[in-house]
């Protein structure tokens, strides 16, 4: 029990006790819909999540939503964000939302604490409410409220799987993952909105198309890579100070996209070589999430060495305690099996 043998995990070491394991699931697909490696079950329905964000973005683009309210780089990848509720998010959010003619009291993805230590702290002494506007969610809630507004569609239950906004999503999650919009699992996800299921080789395969989107037409693959410049040129507005997601895309200078899902799923997208990877923590643990993806990305030879030593503590990050003593780490075991590349 306390060898490191090479499965699909990642272990948690405290001293040279193995105390945890992750069980992880990994796909590898190229554009053309080829499963390239994988790691457990590629066939596994899961919850994409916040992972999805990307995908869900799409409409904004394709309904002339972002056209129409003079959207940004930043503002469009504010709307694929798990974000910490800094003020450079919050200040954005707002500003949407005005453009629209909205206001944060139209968001209803809920309340929780800002993920930003600062800004709760900053909330707290100033006796100020903690409002949906600090939702790590807000952004993309006010890429969907731009977009009914934009279509003439009521905002008041936008967030609901009949509004159109949620079956235009449905349908384009549906396209772009090659998966029937039938046999999508629909659930509710933390902030209110439907979530979609589709198998992991799927998931994997809609992040290579989002990286590789040629032959989708030609008014998807301006949107999708609308999207995916945006996210890589404004890469804080994704997650925020201290977050991969943000550091990966900033030291992948354009390469790639990355996106968190909470239940310890992680999708990239290589726009280098048109490759899409999702990975699912079994146990929804998501601190193995980054391990497995900064060990998929080194074993696929797909950063510098340059690359690989700016992004290094997510690798093997450091178990700390109170005193902020080194007390062990998280490391990823597997090793991935490649396939003859047949398609899925």
């Amino acid at each position: 029990m306390n060898k490191m043998q090479l499965t699909n995990t990642v272990i948690v070491k405290r001293g040279n006790i193995i105390e945890s394991e992750h069980e992880i699931h990994v796909a590898v697909v190229d554009y053309k819909g080829n499963l390239l490696a994988f790691t457990g079950d590629t066939s596994r329905v899961v919850f994409a999540r916040s992972s999805m964000k990307p995908i869900q973005a799409i409409p904004i683009v394709e309904t002339g939503t972002a056209d129409k309210f003079n959207f940004s780089d930043a503002d469009l990848s504010l709307c694929t964000a798990s974000h910490n509720g800094e003020p450079m998010h919050t200040d954005r959010v707002l500003a949407i939302l005005a453009r629209a003619g909205l206001d944060e009291t139209a968001l209803r993805c809920g309340i929780h604490n800002p993920r930003w230590e600062d800004t709760y702290k900053s909330l707290i002494l100033n006796g100020k409410e903690i409002t949906p506007l600090y939702n790590n969610c807000s952004g993309k809630h006010t890429g969907m409220l731009a977009t009914a507004v934009k279509m003439g569609e009521t905002t008041d239950d936008y967030y609901l799987l009949d509004h159109p906004v949620q079956q235009r999503i449905l349908k384009i999650v549906s396209e772009v993952c090659d998966y029937p919009a039938d046999k999508i699992e629909i659930g509710i996800d933390g902030c209110g909105v439907p979530v979609h299921g589709v198998p992991l080789n799927h998931l994997a395969y809609g992040f290579a198309r989002m990286a590789h989107p040629n032959g989708l037409g030609e008014k998807r693959e301006r949107a999708i890579r609308r999207i995916t410049k945006a996210m890589t040129a404004a890469p804080e507005m994704v997650g925020g100070t201290e977050r991969f997601c943000t550091d990966f895309m900033r030291v992948g200078n354009g390469r790639f996209i990355g996106k968190a899902g909470a239940e310890g799923v992680y999708c990239i997208g290589d726009l280098e070589t048109g490759i899409g990877i999702a990975i699912k923590v079994s146990d929804g643990n998501g601190r193995a999430a980054y391990p497995a993806a900064m060990e998929v990305l080194k074993q696929l030879n797909a950063l510098t060495d340059e690359q690989y030593e700016a992004l290094k503590n997510y690798h093997r990050p450091h178990l700390l305690n109170t005193r902020k003593e080194v007390i062990g780490e998280i490391v990823p075991v597997f090793q991935l099996q490649k396939t003859d590349t047949k398609d899925f």
